[in-house]
Protein backbone atom coordinates (compact mmCIF):
# COMPACT_ATOMS: atom_id res chain seq x y z
CA UNK A 1 0.00 0.00 0.00
CA UNK A 2 1.35 3.32 -0.84
CA UNK A 3 0.72 6.74 0.79
CA UNK A 4 -2.48 8.85 -0.10
CA UNK A 5 -0.96 11.49 -2.43
CA UNK A 6 -2.23 14.91 -3.81
CA UNK A 7 -0.45 16.98 -6.02
CA UNK A 8 -1.99 20.41 -6.16
CA UNK A 9 -1.43 21.90 -9.87
CA UNK A 10 -0.21 25.09 -9.62
CA UNK A 11 2.03 24.34 -6.62
CA UNK A 12 3.80 21.49 -8.32
CA UNK A 13 7.60 22.06 -7.84
CA UNK A 14 9.40 19.38 -7.47
CA UNK A 15 7.96 16.63 -9.20
CA UNK A 16 7.49 13.56 -6.74
CA UNK A 17 7.80 9.91 -6.72
CA UNK A 18 4.71 7.71 -4.90
CA UNK A 19 6.10 6.96 -1.56
CA UNK A 20 7.08 3.82 -1.01
CA UNK A 21 6.53 2.35 2.37
CA UNK A 22 10.17 0.63 4.23
CA UNK A 23 8.39 -1.90 5.19
CA UNK A 24 4.56 -3.36 5.85
CA UNK A 25 2.69 -1.29 8.43
CA UNK A 26 2.89 -3.33 11.54
CA UNK A 27 1.13 -2.87 15.18
CA UNK A 28 4.86 -1.71 16.80
CA UNK A 29 5.03 2.51 17.05
CA UNK A 30 7.57 3.17 14.28
CA UNK A 31 8.47 6.77 14.26
CA UNK A 32 10.94 9.96 13.93
CA UNK A 33 13.48 8.91 10.79
CA UNK A 34 16.58 9.96 9.84
CA UNK A 35 17.83 9.85 6.27
CA UNK A 36 21.77 10.29 5.22
CA UNK A 37 23.69 9.36 1.81
CA UNK A 38 26.61 7.35 1.87
CA UNK A 39 29.56 7.85 0.15
CA UNK A 40 28.82 5.41 -2.64
CA UNK A 41 25.04 6.67 -3.30
CA UNK A 42 23.28 4.48 -1.30
CA UNK A 43 20.65 5.20 1.53
CA UNK A 44 20.05 4.90 4.72
CA UNK A 45 17.04 5.15 6.66
CA UNK A 46 16.72 4.82 10.71
CA UNK A 47 13.64 4.86 13.00
CA UNK A 48 12.72 3.91 16.60
CA UNK A 49 10.26 1.02 16.82
CA UNK A 50 8.49 -0.78 19.97
CA UNK A 51 5.32 -0.48 22.09
CA UNK A 52 5.33 2.95 22.85
CA UNK A 53 7.93 5.81 23.70
CA UNK A 54 9.15 7.14 26.90
CA UNK A 55 7.22 4.58 28.83
CA UNK A 56 8.04 1.74 26.25
CA UNK A 57 11.32 -0.16 27.38
CA UNK A 58 11.39 -2.37 24.88
CA UNK A 59 11.94 0.57 22.17
CA UNK A 60 15.30 0.65 20.31
CA UNK A 61 16.45 1.81 17.23
CA UNK A 62 16.06 -0.17 13.07
CA UNK A 63 17.21 0.70 10.44
CA UNK A 64 17.30 0.27 6.44
CA UNK A 65 19.22 0.37 3.29
CA UNK A 66 18.17 1.56 -0.35
CA UNK A 67 20.94 0.56 -2.82
CA UNK A 68 20.02 2.75 -5.42
CA UNK A 69 16.86 3.81 -7.98
CA UNK A 70 14.57 0.94 -8.79
CA UNK A 71 15.67 -1.23 -5.84
CA UNK A 72 13.65 -1.87 -2.41
CA UNK A 73 14.72 -0.77 0.69
CA UNK A 74 16.52 -3.47 3.16
CA UNK A 75 14.74 -5.73 5.62
CA UNK A 76 14.77 -3.72 8.85
CA UNK A 77 18.32 -4.66 10.91
CA UNK A 78 19.51 -2.82 14.36
CA UNK A 79 20.95 0.23 14.70
CA UNK A 80 21.07 0.63 18.48
CA UNK A 81 19.30 -0.94 21.16
CA UNK A 82 19.71 -0.31 25.44
CA UNK A 83 18.45 -3.03 27.47
CA UNK A 84 15.58 -1.94 29.62
CA UNK A 85 15.12 1.57 28.17
CA UNK A 86 13.89 3.60 25.65
CA UNK A 87 15.80 4.53 22.43
CA UNK A 88 14.17 7.37 20.47
CA UNK A 89 14.58 10.20 18.27
CA UNK A 90 17.16 9.28 16.09
CA UNK A 91 19.11 11.26 13.02
CA UNK A 92 22.02 10.84 10.90
CA UNK A 93 25.22 12.83 9.49
CA UNK A 94 27.58 11.90 7.09
CA UNK A 95 31.03 14.12 7.20
CA UNK A 96 32.93 15.11 4.77
CA UNK A 97 35.48 11.88 5.75
CA UNK A 98 31.82 9.69 4.69
CA UNK A 99 32.29 8.49 8.26
CA UNK A 100 28.20 7.92 9.44
CA UNK A 101 27.31 9.46 12.60
CA UNK A 102 24.20 8.27 14.48
CA UNK A 103 22.69 10.46 17.52
CA UNK A 104 20.15 9.69 19.88
CA UNK A 105 18.85 9.47 23.19
CA UNK A 106 18.32 6.98 25.85
CA UNK A 107 15.48 7.59 28.08
CA UNK A 108 16.61 7.37 32.04
CA UNK A 109 13.49 6.93 34.24
CA UNK A 110 11.13 6.88 30.99
CA UNK A 111 11.32 10.55 31.28
CA UNK A 112 12.11 12.81 28.63
CA UNK A 113 13.62 15.34 30.54
CA UNK A 114 16.04 12.91 31.83
CA UNK A 115 17.16 11.73 28.54
CA UNK A 116 21.14 10.83 27.88
CA UNK A 117 22.44 11.97 24.48
CA UNK A 118 24.36 9.22 22.92
CA UNK A 119 25.82 9.00 19.31
CA UNK A 120 27.81 6.54 17.38
CA UNK A 121 30.32 6.70 14.80
CA UNK A 122 30.80 4.16 11.51
CA UNK A 123 34.34 4.72 9.79
CA UNK A 124 33.16 2.57 6.91
CA UNK A 125 29.13 2.64 6.65
CA UNK A 126 28.72 1.19 3.16
CA UNK A 127 27.45 -1.87 2.81
CA UNK A 128 24.86 -4.05 4.14
CA UNK A 129 22.85 -4.35 7.12
CA UNK A 130 23.63 -2.86 10.55
CA UNK A 131 26.77 -0.35 10.38
CA UNK A 132 30.46 -1.55 11.77
CA UNK A 133 30.36 1.11 14.62
CA UNK A 134 33.96 2.19 15.26
CA UNK A 135 33.20 4.79 18.24
CA UNK A 136 30.21 4.66 20.78
CA UNK A 137 29.79 7.66 23.58
CA UNK A 138 27.35 9.76 25.62
CA UNK A 139 27.44 13.68 24.58
CA UNK A 140 27.57 15.76 28.26
CA UNK A 141 26.67 19.04 27.91
CA UNK A 142 27.57 21.72 30.27
CA UNK A 143 25.43 25.36 29.42
CA UNK A 144 26.73 27.10 32.27
CA UNK A 145 25.48 30.14 34.02
CA UNK A 146 25.15 31.69 30.59
CA UNK A 147 22.40 29.64 29.61
CA UNK A 148 20.58 30.70 32.79
CA UNK A 149 21.37 34.80 31.91
CA UNK A 150 20.00 34.44 28.11
CA UNK A 151 16.97 32.06 29.21
CA UNK A 152 15.71 34.94 31.34
CA UNK A 153 16.71 37.67 28.96
CA UNK A 154 14.94 35.45 26.15
CA UNK A 155 11.94 35.62 28.37
CA UNK A 156 12.19 39.32 29.21
CA UNK A 157 12.87 40.40 25.89
CA UNK A 158 10.19 37.84 24.74
CA UNK A 159 7.29 39.44 27.34
CA UNK A 160 5.64 35.99 28.06
CA UNK A 161 2.09 36.53 29.59
CA UNK A 162 0.13 33.60 28.00
CA UNK A 163 1.08 30.96 30.76
CA UNK A 164 -0.58 31.67 33.74
CA UNK A 165 -1.50 28.56 35.88
CA UNK A 166 -3.61 30.30 38.54
CA UNK A 167 -4.28 33.51 40.08
CA UNK A 168 -1.37 32.68 42.74
CA UNK A 169 0.82 30.47 40.54
CA UNK A 170 4.06 31.76 39.61
CA UNK A 171 4.23 32.45 35.28
CA UNK A 172 5.64 29.77 33.60
CA UNK A 173 8.54 31.98 32.45
CA UNK A 174 9.59 32.38 36.02
CA UNK A 175 9.65 28.96 36.60
CA UNK A 176 11.46 27.93 33.60
CA UNK A 177 13.87 30.67 34.93
CA UNK A 178 14.42 28.88 37.66
CA UNK A 179 15.11 25.59 36.84
CA UNK A 180 18.05 27.39 34.40
CA UNK A 181 19.54 28.35 37.82
CA UNK A 182 20.04 24.82 38.54
CA UNK A 183 23.30 23.36 37.23
CA UNK A 184 21.33 19.67 37.18
CA UNK A 185 18.58 20.63 35.45
CA UNK A 186 20.32 22.09 32.64
CA UNK A 187 23.11 19.69 32.02
CA UNK A 188 20.00 16.64 31.22
CA UNK A 189 16.95 16.02 28.85
CA UNK A 190 18.75 17.51 25.68
CA UNK A 191 17.26 15.64 22.60
CA UNK A 192 17.97 14.95 19.20
CA UNK A 193 15.38 15.21 16.13
CA UNK A 194 16.66 16.76 12.93
CA UNK A 195 19.81 16.61 10.86
CA UNK A 196 22.96 17.74 12.25
CA UNK A 197 24.60 20.11 10.24
CA UNK A 198 28.73 20.52 9.25
CA UNK A 199 29.88 24.21 10.02
CA UNK A 200 32.24 25.71 7.22
CA UNK A 201 35.05 25.16 9.90
CA UNK A 202 34.15 20.93 9.61
CA UNK A 203 32.72 21.33 13.09
CA UNK A 204 29.10 19.57 13.77
CA UNK A 205 26.47 22.00 14.60
CA UNK A 206 23.86 19.67 16.52
CA UNK A 207 20.38 21.28 17.01
CA UNK A 208 18.79 20.10 20.30
CA UNK A 209 15.86 20.32 22.38
CA UNK A 210 14.84 20.18 25.75
CA UNK A 211 10.66 19.14 26.79
CA UNK A 212 11.73 20.34 30.61
CA UNK A 213 12.45 23.37 29.64
CA UNK A 214 10.29 23.41 26.30
CA UNK A 215 12.75 25.25 24.33
CA UNK A 216 15.69 24.35 21.30
CA UNK A 217 19.30 24.24 22.14
CA UNK A 218 22.43 24.19 19.86
CA UNK A 219 25.53 21.79 20.40
CA UNK A 220 29.14 22.28 18.54
CA UNK A 221 30.93 19.11 17.79
CA UNK A 222 34.61 18.59 16.45
CA UNK A 223 34.94 17.20 13.36
CA UNK A 224 35.90 13.69 14.78
CA UNK A 225 32.48 13.84 17.29
CA UNK A 226 35.19 13.73 20.54
CA UNK A 227 34.26 16.76 22.59
CA UNK A 228 30.77 19.00 22.35
CA UNK A 229 29.92 22.30 23.82
CA UNK A 230 26.88 23.87 24.63
CA UNK A 231 25.63 27.32 22.44
CA UNK A 232 22.06 29.08 22.50
CA UNK A 233 19.84 28.87 23.47
CA UNK A 234 16.85 29.57 21.45
CA UNK A 235 14.55 30.96 23.43
CA UNK A 236 10.64 31.33 22.97
CA UNK A 237 6.96 29.88 24.74
CA UNK A 238 7.32 26.81 23.58
CA UNK A 239 9.53 26.35 20.60
CA UNK A 240 11.32 23.36 20.11
CA UNK A 241 13.10 20.58 17.73
CA UNK A 242 15.10 23.60 15.70
CA UNK A 243 16.19 23.01 12.15
CA UNK A 244 19.13 25.15 11.25
CA UNK A 245 20.45 25.73 7.97
CA UNK A 246 23.53 27.54 7.14
CA UNK A 247 22.67 31.37 4.91
CA UNK A 248 26.86 32.31 4.68
CA UNK A 249 29.14 34.43 5.89
CA UNK A 250 28.29 33.02 9.61
CA UNK A 251 24.62 33.63 9.75
CA UNK A 252 22.23 30.96 10.05
CA UNK A 253 18.41 30.71 10.51
CA UNK A 254 16.32 28.02 12.28
CA UNK A 255 12.67 26.73 12.30
CA UNK A 256 11.30 25.10 15.19
CA UNK A 257 7.79 23.49 16.19
CA UNK A 258 5.40 25.11 18.10
CA UNK A 259 4.95 23.78 21.42
CA UNK A 260 3.17 26.66 22.80
CA UNK A 261 0.18 28.91 22.71
CA UNK A 262 -2.14 29.93 19.57
CA UNK A 263 -1.23 31.14 16.95
CA UNK A 264 -0.22 27.73 15.85
CA UNK A 265 2.71 28.78 13.77
CA UNK A 266 6.07 27.45 12.90
CA UNK A 267 8.78 29.87 14.47
CA UNK A 268 11.98 31.16 13.90
CA UNK A 269 15.47 32.16 15.11
CA UNK A 270 18.56 33.48 13.70
CA UNK A 271 22.33 33.67 14.44
CA UNK A 272 25.22 35.89 12.97
CA UNK A 273 27.79 34.95 14.96
CA UNK A 274 28.15 30.93 13.23
CA UNK A 275 25.69 29.34 15.68
CA UNK A 276 26.94 30.27 18.97
CA UNK A 277 23.90 32.41 19.73
CA UNK A 278 20.47 32.89 18.34
CA UNK A 279 17.54 35.45 18.74
CA UNK A 280 14.35 34.58 20.40
CA UNK A 281 12.06 32.43 18.49
CA UNK A 282 9.29 34.16 17.11
CA UNK A 283 6.47 33.06 14.79
CA UNK A 284 5.93 32.77 11.20
CA UNK A 285 2.75 33.03 8.96
CA UNK A 286 3.06 29.13 8.31
CA UNK A 287 0.83 27.10 10.25
CA UNK A 288 1.77 24.05 12.64
CA UNK A 289 0.08 21.76 14.59
CA UNK A 290 2.84 20.72 17.12
CA UNK A 291 4.85 18.78 14.76
CA UNK A 292 8.34 18.39 13.87
CA UNK A 293 9.37 20.54 10.61
CA UNK A 294 13.32 20.15 8.83
CA UNK A 295 14.67 22.53 6.67
CA UNK A 296 18.05 22.37 4.38
CA UNK A 297 20.00 24.04 2.18
CA UNK A 298 19.62 23.64 -1.37
CA UNK A 299 22.98 23.20 -4.01
CA UNK A 300 20.96 26.49 -5.76
CA UNK A 301 21.30 28.79 -2.79
CA UNK A 302 17.29 28.01 -2.08
CA UNK A 303 15.95 26.47 1.45
CA UNK A 304 13.47 23.42 1.33
CA UNK A 305 11.42 23.08 4.27
CA UNK A 306 9.30 19.82 5.10
CA UNK A 307 6.22 20.01 7.47
CA UNK A 308 2.61 19.49 8.12
CA UNK A 309 1.05 23.19 7.04
CA UNK A 310 -1.50 22.33 9.33
CA UNK A 311 -2.71 23.99 12.81
CA UNK A 312 -4.46 20.79 13.50
CA UNK A 313 -3.49 17.08 12.74
CA UNK A 314 -1.09 15.88 11.08
CA UNK A 315 -2.62 14.32 8.15
CA UNK A 316 -1.09 16.79 5.25
CA UNK A 317 2.64 16.87 4.51
CA UNK A 318 4.05 19.60 2.32
CA UNK A 319 7.26 21.01 1.26
CA UNK A 320 8.17 24.66 0.94
CA UNK A 321 10.26 26.22 -0.62
CA UNK A 322 12.21 29.60 -0.23
CA UNK A 323 14.36 32.31 -2.04
CA UNK A 324 14.89 34.67 0.55
CA UNK A 325 16.26 32.44 3.48
CA UNK A 326 12.91 31.46 5.16
CA UNK A 327 11.37 35.35 5.14
CA UNK A 328 8.77 34.01 2.65
CA UNK A 329 7.54 30.48 1.09
CA UNK A 330 6.24 31.04 -2.75
CA UNK A 331 6.41 27.63 -3.89
CA UNK A 332 4.67 24.91 -2.23
CA UNK A 333 4.16 21.15 -2.94
CA UNK A 334 2.08 18.66 -1.01
CA UNK A 335 3.84 15.58 -0.73
CA UNK A 336 0.74 13.13 1.28
CA UNK A 337 -2.88 14.01 1.83
CA UNK A 338 -5.72 12.30 3.28
CA UNK A 339 -8.29 14.39 3.66
CA UNK A 340 -10.41 11.80 6.10
CA UNK A 341 -7.81 12.33 8.41
CA UNK A 342 -7.38 8.72 8.60
CA UNK A 343 -3.50 8.26 7.84
CA UNK A 344 -0.93 10.76 9.46
CA UNK A 345 2.35 11.74 8.14
CA UNK A 346 4.85 13.22 10.06
CA UNK A 347 8.23 13.65 11.30
CA UNK A 348 10.08 14.45 8.11
CA UNK A 349 13.91 14.10 7.70
CA UNK A 350 15.15 15.61 4.07
CA UNK A 351 18.43 15.55 2.05
CA UNK A 352 19.57 16.96 -1.21
CA UNK A 353 21.23 13.58 -2.60
CA UNK A 354 24.88 14.50 -4.60
CA UNK A 355 22.58 13.83 -7.74
CA UNK A 356 20.45 16.36 -6.74
CA UNK A 357 17.41 14.54 -5.71
CA UNK A 358 15.46 15.19 -3.22
CA UNK A 359 14.97 12.50 -0.81
CA UNK A 360 12.14 12.58 2.72
CA UNK A 361 11.86 10.16 4.60
CA UNK A 362 8.68 10.14 7.31
CA UNK A 363 6.29 8.42 9.81
CA UNK A 364 3.42 7.09 8.30
CA UNK A 365 0.06 5.60 10.39
CA UNK A 366 -3.63 4.25 9.78
CA UNK A 367 -5.72 1.43 10.35
CA UNK A 368 -3.62 -0.87 9.26
CA UNK A 369 -0.62 0.29 11.02
CA UNK A 370 2.40 2.29 11.30
CA UNK A 371 5.77 2.23 9.36
CA UNK A 372 8.50 4.77 7.78
CA UNK A 373 7.45 6.11 4.20
CA UNK A 374 10.08 7.43 1.42
CA UNK A 375 9.79 9.93 -1.31
CA UNK A 376 12.60 10.83 -3.64
CA UNK A 377 11.66 14.48 -6.10
CA UNK A 378 13.77 16.01 -8.88
CA UNK A 379 13.90 19.80 -8.44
Amino acid sequence: MRAILLCVPLLCTPRASASDHLFAPQEEHAHASGVAELADGSLIAVWFQGSGERRANDVRLLGSRLAGAGSDWSAPFPMADTPGLPDCNPTLLVDGKGRLFLFWVVVAANRWEQAVLKYRRADEPVGTGEPSWSWQDAIHLVPGEAFARRVEAGFGELAVTEHLWAAYAPRYSSQVIEAARDPAKRQCGWMTRVHPVLRADGRILLPLYSDGFNLGLMALGEPDGMSWRALGPIVSPGGVQPSPVPLGEGRWVAFLRDNGPAPHRMLRSVSTDDGETWSVAVDTDVPNPGSSVEAIALADGRIALALNDLERGRHRLSLFFSADGGATWPKRRVVAFDPDGRHAFAYPSLIQASDGRLHLTYSFSGPDGETIDHASFEL
